[in-house]
């Protein structure tokens, strides 16, 4: 047998190997990459909402105290608090983010603010998901009348500190929130 013939067929037969080898892990490791991102979502979603739970318990904890409302394709939560918890996504400036926003009953008020995921540079943008800088939206109204702003140094109500050297990563996550939650009011009053 040719040189040729045989080496074409150890690479038909290696290539198929190795196909078969990565398809096999990626249905293995799959269920178990969309449920890890299942319970994250959840406890992002208790986090936000302020409720309590241990990790052991936090399946029922979930199920027992949040109640889901799907409307006009938006999905959110409910907590025994009244609070209204849904997720947000869009571009920041290397990627996506996605977070979760807890709002009061009063539609306007942030109680909360988690990302679940970003892809910004570490050190930078990435300190959007840092508690020090989430904490800054506590208790932050957005209103049509009153957007979320960005400042140096902020001073008003409406204002949040940007994150030195990620101005670009904040403005991105601001203008996210608002938008989010001016969505969000309008599903809700339909």
């Amino acid at each position: 047998m040719n040189t040729k013939i045989k080496n074409l067929i150890f690479i038909l037969i290696l290539g198929s190997i190795s196909t078969s080898s990565l398809i096999g892990m990626r249905n293995y490791t799959l269920p178990k990459i969309e449920r890890y991102h299942e319970l994250k979502l959840k406890e992002t979603i208790l986090e936000a909402a302020g409720v309590e739970y241990e990790k052991l318990n936090l399946e029922d904890k979930f199920d027992r105290v949040m109640r889901k409302v799907e409307k006009d394709g938006l999905t959110y939560y409910i907590s025994p608090d009244k609070l209204y918890v849904f997720i947000f996504e869009g571009r920041g400036l290397w990627g996506m983010i996605t977070g979760a926003i807890s709002l009061r009953a009063d539609l306007k008020t942030i109680e909360s603010l988690k990302i679940i995921s970003q892809e910004e540079t570490p050190g930078l943008g990435g300190r959007i998901a840092e508690q020090g800088f989430l904490d800054q939206f506590k208790k932050k109204e957005v209103s049509p009348r009153l957007s979320l702003v960005l400042r140096v140094k902020a001073t008003n109500a409406n204002e949040i500190d940007s994150i030195t050297g990620a101005s670009m990563t904040s403005e991105a996550l601001i203008d996210m929130i608002n938008e989010s939650v001016i969505n969000f009011r309008d599903i809700i009053a339909r």
